[in-house]
């Protein structure tokens, strides 16, 4: 497994990926990460994070049926994997530390 290292656009990733839940593929996920980001990404850099997600053991890939919106290509779909459900968690719970432990005078104007 490579590193276990949860950057912020393998974080979003993984989020969509949840989110579209059994539906989870590569032109999908950037669609839905446009959608809900306002972020303009390109699906060679979707499908760069979802390759390095699953060479960590926090994705996994199987091939779906033929469709014929995609010229009777098959749709490479994605899910979590029990891996990557804690890297998210852990990253969660870091996230909310942090948050928790900014001081109040910090949201009342204090400092600068």
């Amino acid at each position: 497994m490579k590193g276990t290292h949860l950057g912020e656009f393998e974080e979003l990733i993984l989020l969509t990926v949840g989110i579209l839940y059994d539906d989870a593929y590569g032109l999908g996920i950037t669609q839905e990460i446009e959608r809900r980001t306002g972020r303009t990404v390109t699906v060679s850099s979707v499908h760069k994070g979802l390759m390095r997600l699953e060479q960590k053991g926090f994705l996994h890939s199987r091939v779906g049926g033929v469709t014929q919106a995609r010229g009777g290509r098959h749709k490479r779909l994605f899910t979590i994997t029990n891996s990557g459900k804690a890297s998210l968690r852990e990253a969660q719970e870091m996230r909310n530390q942090l948050w928790q432990a900014i001081p109040q005078i910090v949201w009342e104007g204090g400092g600068f």
